[in-house]
């Protein structure tokens, strides 16, 4: 058969609901971040991110072939001789993650993460006021990670004649090599149905009113309850 015309399968199914479910979230967050009315989405997605993360951890010790951390090629040198490969235009082919990206990845899920507990912290107001100054750095540390890792997806994409966007969308990519082990639909089935209760308000989240959806937290009009980053600077201006 000619290699061309072959695809393996790669990306299970709960590797790519993750992958898209965690970048709207974030792109979410950070989008309403500066938002007072809109406060309640921005936990909610807050939420949202911080629970994937846990999930793809998890999924990194019991999930398929190239979802496991234990394939991903995280050896310094490997990393060296991979970005050293890119200047001569034929970096080396990896059917999972490449070594940068393996990094790359590993690095967005700790800034995710402490993101996300330094903002709940905040809006608790368990920690002192710098701590909010700490999750926008941490917020804006994580987009330049993004920024770097989509021009990494368009560059590799290019030199290796391969869509990885695509591949996240399908999760098959061009070639012959070892599969992933099934697509495991009925985890990415009871991921994506966890993530939509969540939003729809069928799952409680700590500091927002039980029951409130996504988009009944959108559409609100009213101020900001007692306790968020304003009015705590109100109080420690005084």
């Amino acid at each position: 058969m000619n290699e061309l015309n072959t695809k393996t399968l790669v990306w299970d199914l709960p590797t790519r609901a993750f992958h898209w479910l965690l970048a709207a979230s974030f792109v979410g967050a950070f989008v309403t971040s500066e938002s007072e009315r809109l406060r309640d989405v921005h936990m909610l997605l807050g939420y949202s991110a911080v629970g994937l993360v846990a999930f793809r951890l998890l999924w990194g010790i019991v999930g398929t072939r190239y979802a496991l951390f234990a394939s991903f090629p995280l050896s310094p040198r490997m990393v060296v001789d991979y970005l050293k490969s890119i200047s001569t235009l034929s970096p080396r082919h990896y059917f999972g993650h490449n070594p940068a990206g393996s990094w790359a990845i590993l690095g967005m899920l700790a800034l995710i993460a402490a993101t996300a507990v330094t903002g709940w912290a905040q809006a608790v107001e368990l920690g002192p006021r710098w701590m909010e100054d700490v999750h926008e750095g941490l917020a804006n540390a994580t987009v330049a990670l993004v920024v770097v890792h989509v021009v990494a997806v368009i560059l590799s994409s290019a030199l290796h004649r391969e869509n990885l966007v695509r591949a996240m969308l399908n999760g098959y990519k061009p070639g012959t090599g070892p599969a992933a082990a099934g697509t495991r639909w009925f985890v990415a089935l009871l991921l994506i149905g966890t993530v939509g209760a969540f939003w729809a308000g069928a799952i409680p989240a700590p500091g927002l009113e039980p029951g409130q959806s996504i988009v009944q937290a959108a559409a609100r009009q009213s101020a900001p309850p007692t306790g968020h980053r304003a009015d705590r600077r109100d109080h420690d201006d005084d």
